[in-house]
Formats: C-alpha cells, sequence, structure tokens
C-alpha cells in the first residue's frame, strides 16, 4: 500500500498562490489516481481535483475550476496541486488521497473509497 505526505500548506493573504505537494513512498504513484480533498470545521469533504493514471483523466471541482491545476511530478513520486487566486474560502485542512481503481472523471464521491490517505496539511487564507 502507498503511503502519503502532503506538504507546502501554510498561512497566506486572499489572492495569493500556494502549492501543496503529495509525495508517496512504498510504490510508484504513477500506478494510482491521485485526488486532493479538503475539510474545513463544519462542511462537509470535498474532492476538490484528481488526476488518473491516463492523459487527460482529470477532475475538478466547480469551487476550484479554473484557479487550481493538479499535476504530477513522476521524477519526485509526487502529485502538486497549485492553488491560484486564493480565497478565505479555501481555508481548510487539505489532504491526498490514492486508489489504484478509480477513474477521475466519473469520480463522484467523497474520496472514502480511496485506499490511502495522507494526514493532511492546513491552508488558511486571510481576507
Amino acid at each position: 500500500q502507498v503511503q502519503l505526505v502532503e506538504s507546502g500548506g501554510g498561512l497566506v493573504q486572499a489572492g495569493d498562490s500556494l502549492t501543496l505537494s503529495c509525495e508517496a513512498s512504498g510504490a510508484g504513484l504513477d500506478w494510482y489516481a491521485v485526488a486532493w480533498f479538503r475539510q474545513a470545521p463544519g462542511k462537509q469533504r470535498e474532492v476538490v481535483s484528481c488526476i488518473g493514471t491516463t492523459a487527460g483523466d482529470t477532475y475538478y471541482s466547480d469551487s476550484v475550476k479554473g484557479r487550481f491545476a493538479v499535476s504530477r511530478d513522476n521524477a519526485k513520486n509526487a502529485v502538486n496541486l497549485r492553488m491560484n487566486r486564493l480565497n478565505p474560502e479555501d481555508t481548510a485542512t487539505y489532504y491526498c488521497a490514492a486508489d489504484a481503481d478509480i477513474y477521475c472523471s466519473d469520480y463522484r464521491g467523497n474520496g472514502d473509497d480511496f485506499t490511502s490517505r495522507g494526514q493532511g496539511t492546513q491552508v488558511t487564507v486571510s481576507s
């Protein structure tokens, strides 16, 4: 089973950018679909992005489409989430999760069916 560690979170101002990284060990991450989801206190978990194992298999939630971009860094066995034009509503703990059998473009779950998950990284956006 692949192990995941997120990094890159922090405190930023509205309009700033951040890049989160999800680094894997124990297996090659290019064999896995990788999702980023977030959870804020009192809110439901939201899958914000997902990148699959085949070209073009990506997903973005409406709340981040056009602002966030997910990509693979196979040299580092990682998946990155570039977050632009951040706003206070993006404040949450961000988690990455991986699964070998999920097709991102069709995915509409909440992340529970991903078999591996990291511990999360906090993103706080001040107004």
